[in-house]
């Protein structure tokens, strides 16, 4: 009897759990990510118009390859020219964004964010994070890769090199490098991924995005090795001393090439984006197309490979190995220190950054590119050279800095006799004059540290003089 109770009691403990789980309401589907800002590429650059240098490539992208893409947009564009009209500054700024945004919707792009940053005059990426708040522009552009989910992320090169014209670009792609590396890592910026309490209500303090890891990421340069229509008078600024540097690094796409559905080429649909940046092109882009001028457009859209979760190879095409769905979050090898032993001397600023940072983000392959360091400066202007000094020593030691320069240079500041405390270094800073005139050349400067009657390191740079990268050292 007390057996036959409890299967009676089970039994109907059973019916009566049923009938509950019957009458429990049915949740509705999880809408998950919004579709309208999926992008297969998304294009992270500093300026309006930074997106001409690989115009001819969206053009292919989107026209005939049918890709969705993206832009962010670092800052406004405030400190550039106005070739069209007397508006300047911040009236500027508002002007680029309009021509930007008109110059992408003939693309059909129209998902485009500008983070309201001010451009930077200089060459130093350093000073454009600073500028732009480095966390708060980071924090913004990590939540946009999770919004837009890209397959491949487009992006200025992140690194010093002749011709090179600002350090907003080289900021931006500092950015766009630790968003790819980030956006896929629910602790970082973790409040972007925690879901908001009441999406149907108002003032939801966090923001239910999914965690999102690109698949991979390309860089491009503006240098003079790849400055196409940008450039037109740079003229032959190729250097003896080293092959192109862009040379086999990624894929390449050829600006001739006729689109199917435009036939056209990609060259001049590029020149035709080009006309809506008025203020700082004029009519460069109608009038090569009125002219049959387009040479410059033509020019090949050259990809430096930075990175991919996903097997490819490094010449291969931009969408090689991606498939449908999210790939896994990779964690990059971070920040390891550096050990240092004896005295030694080093360039400074942007270029120990970079040899950091590169390795920190798994592309010190780009330590390959500019193997010995190399700017561009025109005549009679000021070269500086940031320099550092370390004594990893128990003593301190006195060390004495000397320049070896090309005829026609002098020297403002840096050569010296520097102490350096046990364990400190001494950031020294060398500004040069370069010659007033003279024909356009590349040359060498090497500057040579020694101690206690010997030689302790040498750094040497090389400069093409006689043509600005487009701002001062």
């Amino acid at each position: 009897m007390k057996s036959q109770s409890i299967h009676i009691a089970i039994l109907f403990m059973l019916l009566f759990g049923c009938g509950s789980l019957a009458q429990l309401p049915k949740a509705p589907p999880n809408p998950g990510p919004d579709a309208r800002y999926k992008a297969d590429i998304l294009l992270i650059v500093a300026h309006p118009d930074d997106d001409n240098v690989v115009a001819g490539y969206l053009a292919r992208a989107i026209f005939d390859e049918h890709k969705r893409v993206a832009a962010v947009f670092c800052a406004v564009g405030d400190g550039g020219a106005n070739w069209v009209g007397n508006e300047g500054g911040a009236a500027l700024g508002q002007m680029r964004i309009l021509e930007t945004r008109r110059a992408l919707e003939f693309f059909g792009v129209t998902n485009v964010w500008f983070l309201g940053g001010h451009d930077t005059p200089g060459q130093d990426p350093l000073w454009a994070l600073e500028n732009w708040n480095h966390g708060r522009a980071l924090d913004e552009i990590v939540r946009l890769v999770r919004l837009t989910q890209p397959e491949v992320i487009l992006t200025w090169l992140p690194a010093y090199s002749a011709g090179e014209n600002h350090d907003d670009h080289q900021a931006a792609a500092v950015l766009a490098t630790e968003a790819f590396d980030m956006a896929g890592d629910p602790t970082v910026f973790s409040e972007q991924v925690a879901m908001s309490r009441d999406p149907h209500s108002i003032m939801n303090m966090t923001e239910g995005l999914h965690p999102w890891q690109p698949k991979k990421i390309y860089y491009y340069s503006d240098s003079f090795e790849a400055f196409g229509q940008l450039f037109p008078g740079a003229g032959d600024t190729s250097s003896p001393f080293r092959k192109s540097f862009l040379a086999g690094k990624g894929p390449e796409y050829s600006g001739a090439d006729i689109s199917p559905s435009h036939h056209v080429s990609y060259g001049h649909l590029a020149a035709e984006a080009l006309g809506f940046y008025l203020t700082q092109y004029g009519n460069m882009g109608p009038e090569a197309i009125a002219k049959g001028q387009l040479s410059g457009f033509e020019q090949p859209v050259t990809f430096v490979f930075g990175k991919s979760v996903v097997k490819s190879r490094v010449t291969g095409d931009v969408f090689e190995g991606i498939g449908p769905g999210p790939a896994p979050f990779t964690r990059a090898p971070g920040f390891q220190p550096q050990i240092h032993e004896g005295l030694s001397l080093e360039l400074g600023e942007p270029w120990s950054f970079y040899q950091e940072f590169w390795k920190a983000h798994g592309i010190e392959h780009l330590a390959q590119l500019l193997p010995v360091p190399e700017v561009a400066i025109d005549f009679g202007s000021a070269l500086h050279v940031p320099l550092i000094i370390r004594n990893a020593t128990g003593n301190p030691e006195e060390v004495s800095v000397t320049v070896a320069l090309p005829k026609g240079w002098s020297e403002k500041t840096g050569s010296a006799r520097y102490p350096v405390g046990a364990q400190e270094s001494y950031p020294v800073r060398a500004v040069l004059n370069a010659p007033a005139s003279g024909n356009r050349e590349w040359q060498e400067i090497t500057w040579k540290a020694e101690a206690g009657g010997r030689t302790i390191g040498s750094i040497t740079m090389r400069v093409l003089l006689g043509i600005g990268g487009g701002l001062p050292q």
